[in-house]
């Protein structure tokens, strides 16, 4: 039985899953970030994407067992506390770029999710 990486609980498997999640996880965030905020910001350092992307890497991890919605809001609201802190923009621009973030984390996550489901079902 093959698992694709959305099947995969961390927390029941062994450290290298953990570590392995959270670095998928942290670039994911940083890659959406970093894209997201040269959209809106223009210029923008990737290595300040790459704080954001960690910090929400982390809070998921650690918010991995509770609902949906209490994850999704917790996390777009740390997004947002660590954008104005890491970028120093004020709360217009912060929330701007986390809506931005937010719109493009969910267009590659959802591009992602289907890319696997479509190589699953490939003929081997």
């Amino acid at each position: 039985m093959v698992l694709s990486p959305a099947q995969l609980d961390p927390v029941a498997g062994s450290p290298v899953a953990f570590i392995g999640t959270f670095l998928v996880a942290a670039i994911f965030y940083s890659l959406t970030l970093f894209v997201a905020a040269r959209y809106v910001l223009g210029d923008a350092p990737l290595k300040r994407a790459v704080v954001v992307g960690v910090v929400l890497a982390v809070a998921s991890m650690l918010l991995q067992r509770y609902e949906p919605a209490i994850v999704i809001a917790v996390t777009l609201a740390l997004d947002a506390f660590a954008i104005s802190a890491v970028y120093r923009l004020s709360w217009k621009s912060t929330a701007l770029v986390a809506v931005a973030h937010y719109t493009v984390a969910v267009i590659a996550g959802i591009t992602v999710f289907n890319l696997v489901a479509l190589l699953q079902t490939a003929p081997i």
